[in-house]
């Protein structure tokens, strides 16, 4: 399935970036004045192969769920059934994802890859579970290189449901316990940036706390012999494997299953932001057809931002995760593609433009 999706991927396609990008200058406004929303629309033309891009409608959320060996390095203060519990959360509508989906009418799906406990069925549960939770990233590989492929392989597999059920906007979530530091992990591993550069304060931390993270992520570093930066596709599925997350792996394969339909993705935080430099590691092409939601607060998807070279469409400072930064985004992607739709051109309308 991995092969299959990433055969199918396509880059973004010159013609309609530049058939877009005249439509723009065409439109009843000044050249550029819609700022980074004209080019939201321009590179969503350029991902579908056509101008004006398709309407981003209706979207869809899909939250993986995971946890992580590394918790007990005491990593964060929040215990691990933490993970669990906010899943029970989510499928009972509780969550603030919950209610920013409901604002823009998404819908809510909830991806069990890895959580360390058997839950029960429930109407917008997807179980995929590929261990109970990882192992610890800072004694050896926090999963195999088959696990990480298989978890690639639910994620595509959620991408190609939620398409097919209808979604024409996938938005990425995600919910672990600890899983900020295997973030900060992979950030540290694709970007080549050192770890105390790259590793944020996740749910609050104290400084004592900070620096143990710190700590604990370069030992994984070292011990998995992940110390440079990855960039071949080989070298891609290994260090995720060895200091990702199994929700992490299954972004990958969310965002590689998106770009493989042609379907615009809208990036999350820094959970997301880890699982795009993978992605991109995997097949560049597949960048083409994603959006940064927002900035998080999270040092490390500064980072990962830069690297990726993406925008990042509002930064409030938020680092909830759960998808809600990319939910508050959502709005602004559908009005840069609807300016495309509706917005009359100065023949169409018979406005006079400006004298050149």
């Amino acid at each position: 399935m991995l092969a299959e999706t990433l055969a199918a991927i396509r880059p973004a396609d010159p013609r309609a970036i530049a058939d877009a990008r005249a439509y723009q200058d065409r439109l009843t406004k000044p050249r550029g004045s819609l700022g980074a929303l004209e080019e939201v629309a321009v590179r969503l033309a350029g991902a579908a192969g056509t101008t004006p891009p398709p309407m981003p409608t209706p979207a869809a959320l899909a939250i993986f769920a995971a946890d992580h060996g590394v918790h007990a390095r005491n990593v964060t203060p929040w215990p691990q059934e933490v993970t669990i519990q906010m899943v029970a959360n989510f499928l009972s509508g509780g969550a603030v994802a919950n209610a920013f989906a409901k604002q823009v009418g998404a819908t809510v799906t909830v991806v069990d890859v890895g959580v360390a406990a058997d839950l029960p069925d429930a109407p917008g549960l997807v179980k995929r579970k590929i261990g109970y939770g990882t192992a610890d990233l800072a004694a050896g590989p926090a999963m195999t290189v088959d696990q990480a492929v298989q978890a690639l392989e639910a994620g595509i597999s959620v991408a190609r449901d939620l398409v097919a059920g209808g979604a024409r906007c996938l938005i990425t979530g995600d919910m672990g316990i600890a899983n900020t530091t295997a973030s900060a992990a992979l950030i540290s591993a694709f970007t080549g940036r050192d770890p105390a550069d790259v590793t944020g304060r996740g749910t609050g931390i104290d400084d004592e706390t900070h620096a143990r993270k710190v700590s604990v992520i370069r030992e994984a570093l070292r011990v998995n012999g992940v110390n440079s930066v990855m960039s071949l596709p080989n070298d891609a599925l290994r260090a995720l494997a060895a200091v990702g997350g199994f929700e992490h792996a299954a972004l990958v394969g969310f965002i590689l299953g998106g770009a493989a339909a042609r379907v615009p993705l809208i990036l999350d935080g820094v959970i997301a932001g880890a699982a795009a430099l993978v992605a991109a590691a995997l097949d560049p092409a597949a960048l083409d057809h994603c959006v940064a939601g927002h900035r998080s607060a999270e040092v490390g998807h500064t980072a990962a931002l830069g690297h990726l070279g993406l925008r990042p469409m509002v930064d409030l400072e938020l680092r909830l995760g759960e998808g809600t930064g990319g939910l508050l985004a959502y709005p602004l992607v559908c009005a840069a593609v609807r300016v495309m739709h509706e917005v009359a051109t100065f023949d169409s309308a018979g406005v006079t433009e400006k004298h050149v």
